[in-house]
């Protein structure tokens, strides 16, 4: 008789959160610094030295690169005690290095966390995205026109064009989009970096945002579908290579056909997964680290699929009394 697989522990949603939290609370220390590279550092040591802390069999699936380009959060590599679930780990411990090293908005540390093969295992490059929160899913397609995508959403919103935001990655390869969506008469965000966190804000009531379209990293987009599966929002992608090189490397990590559309089936397969960010400078979905004479404060969004819960975190961290692992980087 068939038996089916159990739902992954309620309880580890605290300790991805914790996670996050020892990532942002390290690179926020390098917020306005003018060195991304320093400040993506701190946050891999950090978030490393916390997911040795859990009992899990992770694998990292979406990381800071492969094993010749990372030394550690690499893709292949082990996390957690050595027992407990097995488990695919999506990461990125900043996204936005830019933010940070300039002091910007919406820089967030980030993971996703699934049972084995439900996460997209996606190569390192560009994708084609739209994504929405809940009220809009089934209203959008990738391929259908801009204006057509941006009708149907304000209608599902109770929104007229005029006040629907769109957010959109300030990059050359946009202006056409840019163009397209400023004829419908709809607002633009532009942002300069990270567009994890505003795909998040899609499905959250008071965020601001309304629709997130464009090309970003594709990795970026797997995390991103991970909340939205858990708020109950959508997300369409298709691969978008720059050179042969993108499709030997989709080839690798099992991608048979790169033109294919990816809906929130493929990208993240079932309701099974956790998602938790912290943020590390202002946003529109999470605040900032705030230092204190003591130590920081931290703000927080964890979710879990299988039942729906979104819970936001603010937490205070007393550096005196945090295990060293716990704030690695943290000067």
């Amino acid at each position: 008789m068939y038996k089916e697989e159990p739902a992954m522990e309620r309880e580890l949603t605290m300790e991805f959160a914790r996670v996050t939290e020892a990532a942002a609370l390290a690179s926020a220390r390098w917020v306005g610094r003018g060195d991304k590279e320093a400040a993506d550092d701190a946050a891999v040591q950090a978030m490393r030295s916390v997911f040795d802390t859990i009992r899990m069999q992770g694998t990292v699936v979406i990381g800071e690169g492969e094993m010749d380009e990372a030394p550690m959060l690499y893709i292949g590599e082990k996390l957690g005690s050595g027992d407990g679930p097995e488990l695919d780990v999506a990461v990125d411990p900043l996204e936005g290095t830019n933010l940070v090293a300039k002091g910007l908005a919406g820089a967030i540390a980030v993971v996703a966390i699934a049972k084995k093969n439900v996460l997209l295992h996606a190569p390192d490059m560009y994708m084609n995205k739209i994504a929405v929160g809940p009220a809009a899913k089934g209203k959008i397609h990738l391929d259908a026109p801009v204006k057509e995508n941006l009708v149907n959403v304000a209608k599902a919103l109770g929104k007229s064009l005029d006040d629907l935001t769109v957010v959109i990655l300030d990059r050359p390869r946009h202006q056409q989009l840019i163009h397209e969506v400023r004829e419908t008469g709809a607002r633009i965000r532009l942002i300069s970096d990270g567009d994890v966190s505003p795909a998040v804000a899609c499905g959250i009531e008071g965020t601001g945002v309304d629709i997130m379209m464009g090309i970003g990293g594709a990795p970026e987009g797997v995390l991103a579908a991970a909340a939205l599966r858990c708020l109950g929002g959508e997300m369409q992608g298709r691969l978008w290579p720059e050179n042969d090189e993108d499709g030997r490397r989709a080839e690798k990590l099992g991608v048979s056909d790169i033109n294919k559309l990816l809906t929130m089936d493929d990208l993240v397969s079932s309701d099974d997964v956790f998602f938790a960010a912290t943020g590390i400078t202002e946003g529109p979905l999470l605040k900032g680290v705030h230092f204190t004479s003591q130590g920081a404060l931290t703000h927080t969004v964890v979710m879990r699929g299988m039942t729906g819960t979104i819970r936001f975190i603010e937490a205070r961290h007393r550096f005196d009394k945090k295990p060293a692992y716990a704030i690695k980087g943290v000067k």
